[in-house]
Parts: structure tokens; C-alpha cells; sequence
């Protein structure tokens, strides 16, 4: 639509719609998309479009395509990495992410929608003793999601036994075996630890709180390898004995921030150890102070 020249100082015309200040139609000029490297870590180096991160904590292997979420991930990349080292070449955006629309209702019951969107992955990663295959968006739905996740079979490990012992080390129980579908399965297990002999043991934490921690004693045994690389385990499942551990509040120096301190975990015990004295080791370790036994539950009689 043709406007007319005005001063800038000059008023409009009554009725009339205010016309442009120049009638001289501006440039265009074409975008040139430069295409920015891809952020990976705190490691990161910087050559036009490529990232190089050196990730001393961890060794992976991958090869993926990924076309970014267009959010907090933005941009296509290719990612190589090889154990430590990870190389990512930022790539104009020739795949896209994955979008779809959801509805939802308002405050006022008005119907509403918004867009989700899922990065699109292709290719292979392997951390973990596990091989990972990405196929499309990975939107973390079981039922949208397109991706495999397979374990190494020869480091395959599967628990086949969880057992109770007294505080002289003794065999208590092994809990039963149950899946999650067991009507009566965490009965049973709540019922049996329920009576299992437990010991009681007062500390002080870093404050001079006096705390105290209720201690069972469990073990575990896995078995190793899955089909024909069983045979390379023979006779060498893996045992693992424990000492768990259940505090009457909160203990360490988080305790009482938004992260809080920790009410209960399990350490490793050594080979002969009473409940006692490993106890005693953790107390050392973490530098608490071991105050003495409290309480003494046998179990039935």
C-alpha cells in the first residue's frame, strides 16, 4: 500500500490513517545461518563447528545423529565419541525434532494446546556394560520412545539369593523369592525382616547429636554371566554380606538443608566381621563418634 512523505513533527490528518515516514522500502537482506557449536560439558574446546570434550570419569563409545529438542538442547549434531574423548560437529538442521500437540483444559474449563517436542536420535552408545540402539524420538514414553537397551551377557549379573543372618553371623532366613505381581510377597518379606535379630548402636554425628542406628546383618548372592557365558562363572556366583543400617534421624551435613542428610543405607562387611565392629569402621570412616550398645534384639525364641 502506497503512503505519503510527512515531517515527523507534523500531525495527522484528521480521519485519515497515519502515513509512513518514508515511502523508500527497506532493505532485505539475506540470512546467512551460521551454524554455532554444540555445548557438551564444562570441558568443552571450540573450532568453528566442532567440539572437542575430554570426560576424564567416564569411557563410552557412540556414534549418533541427533537433531536437538529445539528447546534446551537446540541445533543437529553428530556425536563421536571414543572412551574419553568426544567429538561434535554441529550440522545444519536436516533431520527435526520430534513435535506433537497435546490439549489440556484451563482454569476456566477452556480447552487449550501446546506443543511437545523430543530430540531425535539415531545411532549407538555403550556405558555401563550396555549397548544402547536409538532409532527416533526419544521422549521417555514407553510408548513413543524408539530405543533398545541390551546388557553385555557376559556381565549379566542376577540376584537368586537375599538372606538374614543373627549378630553372631549366623544363617536366620532367605527371604522367598516373589515378583511384583505376588499378592502376598512384601507381607511375607516385612514379616520375616520384622523379626530378624537386630542391634542398636548409639553415635554422636558431627554436631553432637546422639543418634541412634538399628543394624541387621544380609547377604547376597548373584549369579554371573546369561546363556552360554554362564559357563565362564562356574562355581564363582558373587557374595556380597552387608550390614544395614537405619538411623533415628537424619544424619551428616546436609542434614536439615533441601537435600537433607541420609536416614539409612548399607555398608560392605568384611570377611569375619561382627555387626560391632563394623559398625565401629564406619563411625571411623565417617568421622563419627561411637558411643556404645543400646539395644539387643535376639529374635523369636
Amino acid at each position: 500500500m502506497a503512503c505519503a512523505l510527512r515531517r515527523p513533527d507534523a500531525q495527522p490528518w484528521l480521519g485519515q490513517p497515519t502515513p509512513c515516514l518514508s515511502a523508500r522500502p527497506l532493505s532485505r537482506t539475506k540470512d546467512r545461518r551460521v551454524i554455532k557449536p554444540i555445548r557438551w560439558s564444562d570441558n568443552d574446546r571450540y573450532f568453528g563447528p566442532f567440539t572437542y570434550s575430554y570426560e576424564p570419569r567416564s569411557r563410552e563409545f557412540a556414534l549418533m545423529l541427533s537433531s536437538g529438542d529445539g528447546d534446551d538442547y537446540p541445533g543437529c549434531r553428530l556425536r563421536v565419541r571414543v572412551g574419553r574423548h568426544t567429538l561434535i560437529v554441529a550440522l545444519p538442521p536436516i533431520i527435526k525434532p520430534w513435535a506433537v500437540q497435546k490439549r489440556y483444559l484451563d482454569s476456566h474449563e477452556n480447552e487449550r494446546f501446546y506443543t511437545e517436542r523430543h530430540e531425535r536420535e539415531y545411532g549407538f552408545s555403550t556405558l555401563d556394560n550396555s549397548l544402547f540402539l536409538r532409532f527416533g524420538p526419544q521422549t521417555h514414553d514407553s510408548e513413543t520412545t524408539k530405543s533398545k537397551c541390551w546388557f553385555y551377557p557376559w556381565s549379566d549379573h542376577k540376584c537368586i539369593r537375599h538372606s538374614l543372618y543373627d549378630l553372631d553371623g549366623e544363617h536366620f532366613a532367605t527371604l522367598p523369592e516373589w515378583g511384583f505381581r505376588s499378592k502376598h510377597g512384601w507381607k511375607v518379606k516385612d514379616a520375616i525382616e520384622a523379626i530378624c535379630p537386630t542391634a542398636k548402636f548409639d553415635f554422636k554425628d558431627f554436631d553432637g547429636e546422639l543418634i541412634t542406628a538399628t543394624c541387621k546383618i544380609e547377604e547376597r548372592e548373584w549369579r554371573r554371566g546369561r546363556g552360554i557365558f554362564r559357563l565362564l562363572f562356574i562355581g564363582r556366583n558373587m557374595v556380597r554380606r552387608s550390614l544395614d543400617l537405619r538411623f533415628s534421624s537424619e544424619v551428616g551435613r546436609r542434614k536439615g538443608s533441601w537435600k537433607g542428610g541420609t536416614i539409612g543405607h548399607s555398608i560392605e562387611m568384611q570377611a569375619g566381621e561382627t555387626a560391632e565392629a563394623a559398625f565401629r569402621r564406619y563411625c571411623a570412616q565417617q568421622k563419627l563418634t561411637f558411643v556404645g550398645l543400646t539395644a539387643y534384639r535376639a529374635g523369636p525364641t
